[in-house]
């Protein structure tokens, strides 16, 4: 058994916290009136367990944004053949409402197609998007736009973004299009397809509407506590001002990938780094959800990683004590938190399937 032990204070130039906390509500919902959302924003935070949550609440010195989302759910993570599921079964899971087995993409275990809520929401007249700090074409946001039987086909999940489901999609991975072994210029073919590229800070910042791709790294994006160039948190700023001129709504998936490789690396300070990242993210869309009124918010994850464990810390010092017990992913449920119109749909245990299922249920698709 791997078992790391960290004592952890977070210094204040890794992660800055904003201490004005918006809501997207009032008030608790009330269950016996559903409201159907025109948006929803769903974030997933990879490898994010109830644990580090906690560590970051501790660590941060002042209350996080999901703190204030009033519906708290679980969620169970099981794929179709393993206990502990990956994020490629995972993602399929939430994205398709369908298990699968580990290291597929959007395909039931039998290797059959099946469409994900980012196609049924296209196919409804919503703008989508996906963001991501790892490569667009990483496990959990091919989940959303991608049928491989591989997780690891890189180049083959690059070329589902010119299908025509996906309006905008952020994070690393240019070389995946502009750098492939087979030498297909799939940048180009963005273009032709209305795409607007964006490779910086600054080219970004121009973009008011229309099809974006911002394909900011060569390959993953750096860690937060290093510094992007682009934060996760501007880029779910910029997607929803770009995705909420369609009328009809909108669905985005932002995803904080690297919670789940601060689990592999039994690295504390990485884990509650990420986790504040996707924090800082959520309060754009909440901000955006309260403001708007026809906005559900949701903050939910894949699985846990690490089985991180807090045995110890000091809330008034800012400081926890965490073990870790493996460097795989655990089978623990994880959170599933949510405000904003529809959320009162989210409470209690649920399947991983059950999120996708939801999601449809509260966009009021049949």
């Amino acid at each position: 058994m791997i078992m790391k032990r960290f004592w952890f204070v977070l210094p204040v130039v890794l992660v800055s916290v904003s201490v004005s906390l918006v809501s997207c509500l009032d008030r608790s919902p009330d269950p016996e009136v559903s409201t159907a959302p025109k948006n929803i924003i769903l974030f997933i935070g990879d490898g994010m367990g109830v644990a580090q949550l906690t560590a970051a609440m501790t660590i941060a010195g002042a209350p996080l944004h999901l703190e204030s989302m009033p519906v708290t759910g679980l969620a169970t993570t099981s794929s179709s053949d393993r206990y502990i599921t990956d994020s490629a079964a995972g993602g399929t899971a939430i994205a398709t409402g369908v298990k699968t087995r580990n290291g597929m993409i959007g395909m039931s275990p039998d290797t059959l197609v099946i469409e994900n809520i980012v196609e049924i929401a296209k196919r409804n007249g919503l703008a989508t998007g996906v963001i991501s700090t790892s490569t667009v074409t990483h496990a959990t946001p091919a989940s959303f736009v991608a049928h491989v039987a591989s997780r690891s086909s890189y180049e083959e999940i690059a070329e589902f973004y010119l299908k025509g489901t996906i309006d905008l999609f952020m994070g690393g991975g240019f070389d995946h299009f502009g750098n492939r072994s087979d030498s297909i210029d799939l940048v180009k073919k963005l273009k032709e397809e209305g795409f607007t590229v964006v490779t910086s800070p600054d080219e970004l910042k121009g973009v008011r509407k229309g099809r974006v791709a911002g394909l900011f790294y060569p390959d993953h994006m750096p860690k937060a506590s290093e510094g992007r160039s682009v934060s996760l948190a501007e880029m779910t700023r910029k997607a929803i001002e770009v995705l909420s001129e369609n009328n009809k709504g909108f669905f985005l998936m932002v995803e904080g990938s690297m919670i789940d490789w601060a689990g592999h690396d039994s690295d504390t300070d990485y884990a509650v780094a990420e986790t504040l990242d996707i924090d800082a993210a959520l309060g754009e869309a909440m901000a955006f959800a309260k403001s708007d009124g026809n906005t559900l918010v949701i903050l939910t994850s894949d699985h846990e990683a690490g089985g991180m464990a807090l045995t110890g810390g000091s809330i008034a010092e800012r400081r926890v004590r965490a073990e870790w017990p493996t460097t795989g992913h655990t089978a623990v449920m994880v959170p599933v938190l949510s405000c904003g119109a529809g959320s009162e749909k989210f409470g209690g245990i649920m399947e991983n399937t059950e999120l996708f299922e939801r999601m449809i249920w509260a966009l009021g698709i049949k």
